[in-house]
């Protein structure tokens, strides 16, 4: 798996709902970014943060613009959009440009550090 499969398996499992499997695509310390200028780093608030996108029960649409990687860490930049329904019933239509930072584990797999889908915002 490489860093570009990692984010493509987001898009996977927050269409599928599939939390847990999200939740295996983090290290035990990540730390990720809810709301521009908001951070939360436990695996808790990230499940929760995740469950909210997987809430809006709407399409995801991801595309990667640029992995950059020096040894075991990868600087992933993308576009993305997700159309779906709050929680009041209202549509909720987002759209961002994100930075993640995944680092390669012991098995050669790729985990998120961080994960900031609201890029510099």
């Amino acid at each position: 798996m490489t860093p570009r499969d990692v984010l493509n398996s987001v898009v996977e499992g927050i269409t599928s709902g599939d939390l847990d499997s999200l939740m295996t695509l983090y290290e035990a310390d990540a730390c990720f970014a809810p709301q521009p200028g908001q951070l939360v780093n436990n695996s808790e608030s990230i499940r929760q943060c995740l469950r909210n996108f997987i809430d809006l029960k709407g399409k995801l649409d991801l595309k990667v613009k640029r992995v950059l990687q020096a040894s075991d860490l990868a600087l992933v930049t993308t576009e993305w959009s997700c159309s779906g329904t709050g929680p009041d019933g209202n549509p909720v239509d987002m759209y961002s440009k994100s930075t993640d930072v995944l680092r390669q584990q012991s098995d050669g797999s790729w985990k998120f550090v961080i994960d900031n889908p609201w890029g510099t915002d």
